[in-house]
């Protein structure tokens, strides 16, 4: 495709709306001093608070181990919100959340801790008794935890004599939801035992993006698009999840899950039952959430000839001399831990039925990049047989990151005297057209939470398919050594190209994607 970009240009929209109010809460972020609560939680908290977004009545208690004070806590966090913050700090902002900071140190496995917690959380009457649970911490700590928080009835939403609730508790989870199939089936049971399922907020930051939303807009809110939004028109689908950097200081944690894991289950296949789904009866939690759960419920199990995976060995990324992965801190020598996958699969229903998805994500690639790609079939080439050396198909780009827009690539005639097609690309931008405000992602989460609002969440049942799906990978790579190196800022393993070549399709190439 030659690089002829036609501007998009918008046109007058009602204003926008105002968020939905939250109720007055205090947030108990476990794992206060982590890296999490440093890169994402407190700076999305603190653009609630540029943006008047939290509530007014509004309580942050971390809990830690060690005998840091308040004080101290709130000073890391300020000078650490420099790095994840772009431009400068509103001070006004950051002094409405530091005053609502409280730092409680704790062993999280002292039941003992739990009753000086409760006592915490009913010295802020202001908060009306609205309290959320968040869990900023290993997985392997989910269990001791929510036991402790159950066991200390911090979790009860007691009613009064009319049935009517007196306060409202809820729980937020981290990635990954388990480990497998099993796992993950074992974590909802436990969660199940002592909070109810509109209680759990399992968070997935990929989902707080404007532009993952916007999938639904743009299907749902167009009527050019989801006529043709189904196997009659569209050849296949590339779902892209590229990243320029390596574990980096994750060794410890990446040698415990790897690419599939930290990927596959939470990110991709989200992305593809939003961009698969149904059309809902409204956009509320429980139609939207048994939409997405329909798609996941119709894909079969992945053959573990349908996957590729790869580790990246050392090269250049972005001009900069990068180690393999082995060479990585904290990382086995002898290394089986894969950093790309490449995963082929279907939906079986009506809609999608032979329509191929193909999924890739991978460190140490070329070029950030996470978009959804949707090629359509190719009009009939008859008319221009002539005139055209094969007519090129057409694309749509929903890009996610890090250029978030949509664009559209489609044929015209160039200008002269001959029959001559060329590609061209039609092109929007966000940026282009409206403000840039600072998100990290979590902001519409951790609001979402403070409202009660699921949409944006996995269900239990959705963790549980999505584990399904690529459980016969899991168990296939671990009775397996095959591991394909790839060079570190290339674009993956020439597996993966193979996976697409068999079926005569290829990736699109990430740098120009």
């Amino acid at each position: 495709m030659e690089d002829l970009t036609c501007k998009a240009r918008m046109v007058a929209s009602p204003p926008r709306r105002p968020p939905t109010p939250a109720d007055p809460c205090a947030l108990v972020l476990f794992g206060a001093t982590g890296d999490l609560t440093h890169r994402l939680v407190i700076p999305a908290l603190y653009n609630l608070s540029r943006t008047n977004a939290l509530p007014e009545s509004f309580a942050l208690i971390g809990v830690a181990r060690g005998r840091t004070t308040t004080q101290a806590w709130r000073d890391d966090l300020r000078a650490s919100l420099e790095k994840y913050i772009r431009g400068a700090i509103d001070e006004n902002a950051w002094r409405r959340l530091a005053e609502r900071m409280t730092f409680l140190p704790g062993d999280l496995a002292d039941a003992g801790f739990y009753e000086t917690l409760r006592g915490e959380l009913d010295a802020r009457t202001a908060t009306q008794g609205n309290a959320i649970f968040y869990l900023a911490i290993a997985a392997q700590l989910f269990d001791v935890v929510t036991q402790n928080l159950s066991a200390a009835h911090l979790l009860d939403q007691p009613q009064d004599e009319d049935g009517v609730r007196k306060h409202w508790r809820r729980l937020v989870i981290e990635k990954p939801f388990g480990h497998d199939l099993a796992s993950a089936r074992a974590l909802n049971a436990q969660l199940q035992k002592i909070v109810s399922e509109d209680q759990i907020f399992r968070i997935d930051h990929f989902l707080g993006k404007d532009t993952v939303r916007s999938i639904m807009a743009f299907r749902f809110g167009n009527g050019l698009f989801e006529p043709i939004w189904n196997r009659d028109r569209i050849d296949h689908i590339q779902i892209t999840a590229a990243e320029t950097v390596g574990v980096e200081t994750r060794g410890k944690f990446y040698e415990q899950t790897g690419a599939l894991r930290d990927m596959l289950p939470n990110h991709l296949l989200t992305l593809l039952s939003m961009v698969a789904m149904e059309p809902p009866v409204r956009f509320d939690a429980a139609h939207m959430l048994s939409k997405r759960a329909e798609v996941l419920a119709a894909i079969p199990e992945v053959e573990p000839g349908c996957a590729v995976r790869g580790q990246y060995g050392a090269g250049d990324v972005l001009g900069r001399p990068k180690k393999r992965y082995r060479d990585e801190a904290n990382v086995a020598q002898n290394s089986g831990i894969e950093t790309y996958v490449a995963m082929r699969l279907e939906i079986e229903n009506w809609r999608w039925a032979g329509v191929p998805f193909y999924l890739r994500t991978g460190k140490h690639l070329s070029k950030r990049l996470t978009e959804l790609a949707i090629r359509f079939k190719p009009a009939p080439s008859t008319p221009f047989r002539d005139a055209v050396e094969g007519m090129r198909p057409n694309w749509l780009h929903l890009r996610i990151a890090p250029d978030e827009g949509i664009s559209l690539q489609f044929e015209i005639k160039r200008p002269g005297p001959a029959m001559d097609l060329a590609s061209v690309r039609m092109d929007f931008r966000y940026d282009d057209w409206f403000p840039k405000e600072p998100n990290i992602g979590y902001e519409t989460l951790i609001h979402d939470v403070m409202t009660g609002d699921q949409t944006l969440f996995m269900r239990a049942d959705m963790v549980e398919q999505t584990w399904r799906i690529v459980q016969p990978v899991l168990d296939a790579w671990a009775a397996s050594a095959d591991l394909p190196a790839y060079v570190s800022g290339g674009a993956g393993p020439a597996e993966a190209d193979a996976l697409l070549a068999r079926e005569g399709r290829r990736w699109l190439p990430i740098e120009a994607a």
